[in-house]
């Protein structure tokens, strides 16, 4: 029954922002890492930023690293993506995601460890 819902995807021009916002539900959020997910045509799908919903620990892959913030609204049980100086190789389809188990300090972003996923959302930078 676990349901991620993201939203605020679109289209913008090389530099430009856009925040994501994932709507969790039907799961306890506290006490799991939570993470974005990005997969563009023709590759893997990649971890992007993680975080863990009460330690607050968060962790990036180098190429979004001082550009792209995760953070967390566990009163909303919402995951947010702040991403900031949006690069053409940035455009991907955009998933949230939820570790496989809860009460784990350590989050990561290996796909294989994330259990529940949503629908994604579609960020399309221009250049």
């Amino acid at each position: 029954q676990a349901q991620l819902v993201e939203s605020g995807g679109g289209s913008v021009q090389a530099g430009g922002s856009l925040r994501l916002s994932c709507a969790a539900s039907r799961f306890p959020y506290s006490l799991n890492c939570m993470a974005w997910f990005r997969q563009a045509p023709g590759k893997e799908r990649e971890g992007v930023a993680s975080i863990h919903t009460t330690y607050g620990t968060t962790g990036y892959v180098d190429a979004v690293e001082g550009r792209f913030t995760i953070t967390s609204d566990n009163t909303k049980s919402t995951l947010y993506l702040q991403m900031n100086n949006l690069k053409p190789e940035d455009t991907a389809m955009y998933f949230c995601a939820r570790y496989s188990e809860r009460y784990l300090p350590d989050c990561g972003l290996d796909r294989g460890s994330y259990s529940t996923w949503g629908q994604g959302t579609q960020v399309t930078v221009s250049s």
